[in-house]
C-alpha cells in the first residue's frame, strides 16, 4: 500500500495546486507502482499535505520554498526504472502545483522509502507484498 507525503511551506502552492496536489501525487504513485486503477487501490494510496508555518523552512542560502516528497512503498514494488519515473513525474507535478518552471526542479526532493516485507500492517494484520501482487492481479482481471 503506497503512501505519499508532501511537505511545503505555507503559501508555496497555487490555490488550484493546493486543491489538487494530493490526488495528483497519489495517482502518480499508483501509476509508477503499477497498481490497477480501481476504487480499492485508489482508496489505499494515502496522500498527506504538510504545510509548514512561515519561517519553518529555509536553506543556508535563502528562504525560497523547497518541497519534500516522501514516498513509502513495500520493498520490491518499484524497479529502478519505476523509481526514476516516479521521481521525475512527482517533481513535475509539484512544480506545476507551485506554479514553477522546470528550471526550479532542484527545489523538489523526492525520497523513496521502501518498507521491508513483514513490517507494514493494515486492518490489524501484517500486509505482505506478495499478497498485494495477488490482490492487484485479481483486481486487474475484474477491471
Amino acid at each position: 500500500m503506497p503512501m505519499i507525503r508532501l511537505t511545503v511551506p505555507t503559501g508555496a502552492l497555487t490555490d488550484q495546486g493546493r486543491v489538487t496536489i494530493q490526488r495528483d501525487l497519489a495517482t502518480v504513485l499508483l501509476r509508477w507502482e503499477g497498481a490497477p486503477d480501481t476504487v480499492f487501490f485508489r482508496a489505499q494510496a494515502w496522500s498527506y499535505l504538510v504545510e509548514l508555518p512561515e519561517g519553518a523552512q529555509g536553506t543556508a542560502e535563502d528562504d525560497a520554498p523547497r518541497f519534500l516528497v516522501e514516498v513509502t512503498v513495500p520493498q520490491g514494488a518499484l524497479s529502478e526504472r519505476r523509481k526514476a519515473g516516479l521521481v521525475e513525474e512527482a517533481t513535475t507535478t509539484v512544480l506545476a502545483a507551485a506554479g514553477l518552471s522546470s528550471a526550479e526542479a532542484l527545489r523538489v526532493w523526492v525520497l523513496v522509502h521502501e518498507q521491508p516485507d513483514g513490517t507494514w500492517g493494515a486492518g490489524g494484520s501484517v500486509v505482505r507484498y506478495a499478497d498485494l501482487v495477488t490482490l492487484a492481479k485479481g483486481q486487474q482481471a475484474d477491471a
